[in-house]
């Protein structure tokens, strides 16, 4: 006891915060060493080698780039599936920020059963984890097939070229999935808009700004940064959602005859290449935007 309380007196308050902050802060740093680091470390060690399973153990035959070259040039199903997932996430990821901005803002109103609706929007979040949606999915619960079916829109899909084809037809027939993950987004925009001082629409509206004008000229620019986390959100989420054909593609290669762990090693790779080549683009255009 004498000897805590000796500690803290010659401890400075400022140095004793950061350390409980630092404590805090090295339970996540162990748990990302131990679950993520020596995993992902682990996973690029098999991506150079040719990896067999037998009775004994694992077998390592080091094949250096020949997985990755392998995936990129072999593979026309891996490329098509990558190009189809980077559209699918350029085109889903603005839909859902505006949607979810748009319920943010119907939800930031004062109106009766208020919390009821912020209850019911949040709730798929809860639904979409594990084997739920997988099950929805398979049940067509998640998507409208006979959409692309209608006269109108089968010729405008056929107008359109091979590479954006698959994409607007994921978009036309899936919207309910895109839309089904919008929970967390509507959140982090609600919680900023509770943020933005109210007496900032009070001055507007004294100066005669309709509205309409307060929304393009203190709510969306108040909103840049909460945007730019939200489209970064929303990138991550689509990218490691279980029914993603690329996760799934990777997956069942795994086990595959003609392909095996170390060759999934190499497209997850490269697959989380594009990943962060999509976040970089989608951060750059819109932090850009949020300094101006």
């Amino acid at each position: 006891m004498k000897l805590g309380k000796l500690l803290r007196n010659e401890i400075p308050p400022s140095v004793r915060e950061a350390l409980s902050g630092y404590g805090f802060v090295l339970i996540w740093v162990i748990g990302f060493a131990l679950f993520t680091l020596i995993p992902f470390i682990e996973t690029f060690r098999y991506s150079l080698h040719q990896v067999t399973v037998t009775a004994t153990g694992i077998e390592l035959s080091f094949v250096r780039w020949a997985n990755y070259t392998r995936a990129l040039f072999t593979d026309p199903t891996f490329v098509q599936l990558v190009i189809e997932y980077a559209l699918e996430t350029l085109i889903s990821t603005p839909i859902v920020i505006i949607f979810a901005m748009i319920i943010a803002l119907f939800l930031n109103l004062d109106f009766p059963l208020k919390g009821v609706f912020r209850t019911i929007f949040f709730l798929p979040v809860i639904i979409t984890s594990g084997p739920v949606i997988r099950e929805l999915i398979a049940q067509g619960v998640a998507s409208v097939p006979e959409f692309a079916n209608l006269a109108a829109v089968s010729q405008f899909l056929q107008e359109l070229p091979v590479y954006l084809r698959n994409p607007i037809q994921y978009l036309l027939t899936s919207f309910i999935i895109i839309f089904w993950f919008s929970g967390v987004q509507i959140l982090i925009y609600l919680a900023s808009l509770q943020k933005i001082d109210r007496s900032v629409y009070e001055a507007a509206a004294m100066d005669g700004a309709s509205a309409w004008v307060s929304f393009w000229k203190i709510t969306l620019p108040s909103l840049s940064t909460t945007t730019v986390i939200n489209a970064v959100y929303t990138i991550i989420t689509l990218s490691h959602f279980s029914e993603n054909k690329v996760v799934r593609y990777i997956y069942n290669q795994t086990y595959a005859v003609q392909g095996g762990i170390g060759y999934a090693s190499a497209m997850a790779f490269l697959y989380f290449g594009v990943l962060i080549l999509l976040l970089a683009v989608t951060y750059l255009l819109l932090r850009g935007r949020a300094r101006k």
